[in-house]
């Protein structure tokens, strides 16, 4: 209302302005216009996460990245995140609007020089990375390790295809490893590993390479199949990265501590609560239930 010559908002009006300006950044958010029905029961306010994917390789079962997309979007989505995703890497804009991006890709060190510098400025800023499987591997190790904790040459033989995986926890206090057993996968280890420094990455678990013909000399050898990456960012937060080295067979990640271990890791990584919450509230509630 107009009083004299000032001018008074009434507490009813500022909150439909609020009330409106919520609803046009959430949409915003979510890439929607203004407007558009929300997604029911969509917590707009939760961990945003980017699943970066890629056309399918390999046999029947396994390396299935675009089953992933399908499969997890809706996993996420379940326990409050809200999730966009992609068969391409996402771009500047997509990572403007991201906590943390989840690769499930083969060979995603292959990067263009465009996509090299929005990663950097999305780590930069302390965006969080998670990568499974293949996603680790390309043409030049030490500078993926820079910001994975570890990465895997492309063209070499360092790896076992579809044998027994052992893993042994090694940090059973870790929350990402809370209450997660020793146990034994059909999938594939890689090894000849190339490691950060300083930092150096922290190991969750470590497998014991099977004796396979690709194995070679290197079969017996524990190789770091999970482990954690903290990094300082020059004049910025730190940035934090979670590795899962198989996922060749798709069917494990439906393994119960697998998919636990994974959703802790994403949790981590986006530097959110690993341990259980009640459940995804209100609007504006920012809970992740990783279990």
């Amino acid at each position: 209302m107009i009083v004299g010559d000032s001018r008074v908002e009434s507490a009813p009006c500022m909150a439909s302005v609020v009330a409106l300006l919520v609803l046009i950044l959430s949409a915003n958010a979510l890439g929607q216009a203004p407007g558009a029905p929300r997604i029911p029961g969509q917590n707009s306010n939760g961990l945003r996460v980017f699943l970066w994917a890629g056309l399918k390789t390999h046999g029947p079962g396994q390396h299935d990245y675009p089953q992933f997309l399908a499969d997890w979007s809706k996993l996420l989505t379940q326990r409050g995140a809200v999730v966009n995703g992609a068969l391409h890497p996402p771009t500047r804009e997509d990572l403007d609007q991201t906590d943390v991006v989840v690769i499930y890709k083969g060979d995603a060190g292959y990067l263009t020089a465009d996509v090299q510098a929005a990663l950097e400025a999305f780590v930069q800023r302390g965006g969080g990375l998670v990568s499974l499987h293949d996603a680790l591997c390309g043409p030049d190790p030490a500078y993926f390790a820079k910001l994975l904790g570890g990465a895997k040459k492309h063209g070499e033989v360092n790896f076992t295809l579809d044998a027994p995986v052992p893993y042994t926890v090694a940090d059973k206090a870790h929350p990402i490893m809370r209450d997660m057993a020793d146990l034994t996968l059909l999938d594939e280890a890689f090894f000849n590993m190339t490691w950060a420094q300083d930092p150096s990455m922290h190991v969750l678990a470590i497998a014991e390479i099977a004796p396979t013909p690709s194995a070679g000399e290197h079969r017996g050898e524990k190789v770091p199949q999970m482990w954690t990456y903290e990094h300082s960012t020059a004049g910025g937060p730190t940035a934090r990265a979670f590795v899962w080295m198989q996922g060749h067979n798709y069917a494990n990640f439906s393994n119960y501590q697998i998919q636990r271990t994974l959703l802790r890791g994403i949790a981590w990584a986006a530097k959110r609560p690993v341990g259980p919450t009640s459940g995804v509230g209100a609007t504006g509630d920012m809970s992740f239930r990783a279990y």
